[in-house]
């Protein structure tokens, strides 16, 4: 288990981790705090050398999240794959009960996905009069019109047409949509990492559709590195004691 606040991380041996966003009391909603937390967490399981997979989850069967914390507003992009954080080892989605808006965007942006039979995704933006633009994926994932049909009417994809439209991979009774992504899971984990990891990031990289403000959030985070950086820190520093600085490159 993990020290982070709001999301658990669990590491088993055969290589498979499991990160549950821990809020069941706020339908798991994405908080300023998630969001970093779960970012942290997949820049680690990417640098871990004996992780090969990541199950991602929502605690309890309500909701995988209800999006946005409006109480802790997030720098939601910190927690979409590609966007916030980049790794090549396969990530899975296990959802049940409502995935809404930015956690939307985050399940889409995973490699597989197991529904519950409760699972329902909403992007309901277009009503709320705000959006973050990265949903444009959709219809890079689904057919076209299925995906307007989301993103511009609000209608909930509900767990068995999100299986028909080839959204998800297995959709299975409320309760077990974390055992069957585990297995799933299980069996990437045997394969050759390498070839899974060049798959991935030819699809990622070469085939799949980058829209402008997912290429905007991809800069931002960037550009944010540099900000945070002690390179950063030690060049004002120095400028400001009238002193060469001494980078370390990190």
């Amino acid at each position: 288990m993990s020290d982070y606040q709001c999301i658990l991380v669990e590491n088993h041996d055969d290589g498979v981790s499991i990160f549950t966003i821990n809020r069941p009391d706020r339908r798991n909603a994405l908080s300023a705090t998630v969001v970093k937390e779960l970012q942290q967490a997949f820049l680690a399981f990417d640098e871990d050398p004996t992780r090969r997979v990541t199950v991602l989850t929502g605690a309890g069967n309500d909701a995988f999240s209800a999006g946005a914390d409006i109480n802790e507003w997030p720098e939601l992009w910190r927690a979409i794959p590609t966007v916030g954080f980049e790794t090549d080892k396969p990530i899975i989605a296990a959802v049940s009960g409502w995935c809404v808006g930015g956690a939307l965007v985050m399940a889409m942006m995973t490699d597989l996905l197991v529904a519950s039979e409760s699972a329902k995704f909403s992007y309901p933006e277009a009503k709320l009069g705000f959006t973050g633009g990265i949903i444009s994926g959709l219809a890079s994932r689904i057919p076209h019109h299925a995906a307007m049909e989301v993103i511009l009417l609000c209608r909930t994809l509900e767990a068995r047409r999100a299986y028909d439209l080839g959204f998800a991979n297995e959709v299975v009774p409320v309760g077990e949509q974390v055992q069957a992504a585990v297995r799933m899971a299980q069996d990437l984990a045997k394969m050759s990492p390498r070839v899974l990891q060049t798959l991935k990031r030819f699809i990622n990289n070469e085939v799949l559709t980058r829209g402008p403000s997912e290429q905007m959030a991809r800069t931002m985070r960037h550009l944010k590195a540099i900000e945070d950086s002690y390179d950063a820190k030690e060049g004002m520093n120095a400028f400001k004691e009238k002193r060469a600085p001494v980078y370390l490159n990190k």
